[in-house]
């Protein structure tokens, strides 16, 4: 049986539906039920049963978890880069993942975790997935501190020797419309140009970018879950690694394949950036994937024109947006 936390949530339901594809269908689901996102997000996908998040750690740490169980794939957290509450924070995405990871390393069950490329901050330091040198980083908010420590910690322990860590980039695609603000920029906007035919960027505020030209790793939901599906089979490939798109493109760019993917002319006009983000605003992401690629991994990637394109033609234009 195959576990999948947060699996009501963006990635979560998605790589439930991958497992679905592959005729998996023994799937543990573990999220907060019977809520809304649990009912939208899973209610097409095929699982054996599904538990409480709470009452699944209680059993990880009472050691009372089904002993069926041969692989977790934990994607359970708070994503939210504006949460303050530190106590929260500190038991929902660093102790939870902890007890997991230390429970999967004793039991010898594939363990595979995600972290977030919100571990690198501002990118000073690069976004170099090499475990030996994290602490260099230094997350620019309390959410991306939680999954740092978790990543140092697991490093420390000796736990990245026997499981995968996963620091995503920028991901958008289906079943991400719940949340809100965090949701992506490829979400808001296809949802926006449909009401009102145009698109709001901010502006840059460096004389080295222009408008919209402040860059991001974009990377497909659906390439995510291609790599957790290969790590699934790869048990000897363990550590650190990027999921990204490998390459850096714009918000102009992003922009520009929405209004493709639509049909639309493009209408983007570009606004001042709120005062209280521009000092923890990042002007450039990229993910190096050349670890994962050197550890086997070599399915081709999505470009963002064609990511960008399945997601609006064949998920956020149909009726039922889900996978």
């Amino acid at each position: 049986m195959i576990v999948v936390t947060g699996a009501a949530g963006f990635i979560g339901s998605a790589f439930v539906a991958k497992l679905n594809e592959e005729g998996v269908t023994d799937i543990l689901v573990v999220d907060e039920l019977n809520t809304e996102r649990f009912e939208r997000n899973l209610a097409n996908k095929s699982y054996c049963t599904s538990i409480d998040k709470q009452a699944f750690i209680e059993q990880i740490r009472t050691d009372t978890a089904p002993s069926s169980i041969s692989a977790i794939i934990h994607l359970g957290a708070c994503s939210s880069t504006t949460e303050k509450n530190v106590t929260f924070l500190n038991e929902n995405n660093l102790e939870y993942s902890k007890d997991i990871i230390a429970y999967c390393t004793k039991k010898n069950i594939r363990c595979i975790y995600a972290s977030s490329a919100a571990t690198y901050g501002d990118g000073t330091h690069g976004y170099s997935d090499d475990e030996r040198s994290l602490e260099i980083h230094k997350p620019l908010n309390l959410y991306g501190d939680s999954k740092h420590q978790c990543d140092l910690w697991a490093r420390d322990t000796g736990a990245l020797n026997h499981v995968a860590g996963l620091k995503f980039f920028n991901v958008y695609g289906p079943n991400e419309y719940y949340k809100g603000d965090m949701a992506s920029v490829a979400w808001k906007a296809f949802n926006t140009i449909t009401e009102t035919g145009e698109f709001k960027l901010f502006r840059s505020h460096r004389d080295d970018y222009a408008d919209g030209e402040q860059k991001r790793d974009f990377v497909y939901v659906k390439d995510c879950c291609e790599v957790m599906w290969w790590l699934l089979h790869n048990l000897d490939v363990n550590g650190i690694f990027n999921v990204g798109s490998g390459k850096a493109r714009s918000w102009n760019d992003l922009l520009g394949a929405v209004f493709e993917a639509m049909n639309r002319k493009s209408a983007i006009t570009y606004i001042d950036m709120p005062e209280s983000l521009r000092n923890q605003y990042q002007y450039f992401t990229e993910a190096p994937m050349q670890k994962l690629r050197d550890a086997g991994y070599s399915r081709p990637l999505y470009s963002l024109e064609d990511g960008i394109r399945d997601y609006v033609q064949n998920h956020l234009a149909q009726e039922d947006r889900h996978w």
